[in-house]
């Protein structure tokens, strides 16, 4: 408002209205223009007390650049209670549950542990019959996140971004061809890991 006045009283803008403006008065169009969607909350407190409670999925591709091994396409999978990540690389959207059924038949032998929730949004790799029958038959429940709410699913969801740009900055800083995506990310996955490990040595709290 005080900008304007001045604009209108030095009269440096041709066709101007000579308006007056209260001294700190909203403007309405202007607070209306500018409001934005309150934003979540950050999880601060793990809501699990044990491994394999609760694992957060999400698939991301298409990627605009085929990778190296024929690779479209990420399936990444966090555990809630440990934020440890797992990052799977399929050619198609159709590989998720293959991909899937491997991994926990190998992490609940390896731990001695059973998954006992899933949590995804509703993308068709994993709101469809043949993943409905897998977690029925494995007694797992399979949570999905509420349209147009990827806040409920935002642990993997911010993984993914930081996946995303870690690789990124690994291929520019290397300049080396695109199609080696795969390679940096999976780099990526494994330091932001071991920084897991790192930080629960120092706040004993619980490590994979």
């Amino acid at each position: 408002m005080k900008n304007l006045s001045k604009l209108i009283s030095k009269d440096l803008i041709v066709g101007l209205l000579k308006l007056k403006f209260q001294k700190d008065k909203i403007c309405e169009a202007c607070q209306k223009g500018k409001q934005v969607k309150y934003s979540f909350k950050s999880k601060n407190v793990t809501s699990t007390s044990k491994h394999l409670e609760l694992l957060y999925m999400d698939l991301y591709g298409l990627s605009r650049t085929k990778s190296f091994w024929g690779n479209y396409y990420a399936l990444v999978i966090v555990d809630d209670y440990s934020r440890y990540t797992w990052i799977f690389f399929l050619t198609l959207k159709s590989e998720t549950l293959k991909a899937f059924k491997k991994f926990s038949k190998v992490i609940q032998n390896e731990k001695y542990l059973k998954i006992k929730v899933l949590r995804s949004d509703h993308g068709s790799e994993f709101q469809n019959k043949s993943f409905e029958t897998f977690s029925e038959e494995n007694r797992i429940s399979h949570d999905f996140s509420t349209l147009r709410t990827p806040q409920q699913n935002g642990v993997v969801e911010r993984k993914n971004k930081s996946l995303k740009e870690l690789g990124r900055t690994k291929l520019n800083e290397s300049d080396v061809p695109q199609y080696f995506w795969v390679d940096v990310v999976s780099a990526s996955c494994y330091v932001l890991n071991r920084l897991l490990k790192i930080y629960f040595k120092s706040h004993p709290l619980r490590t994979f």
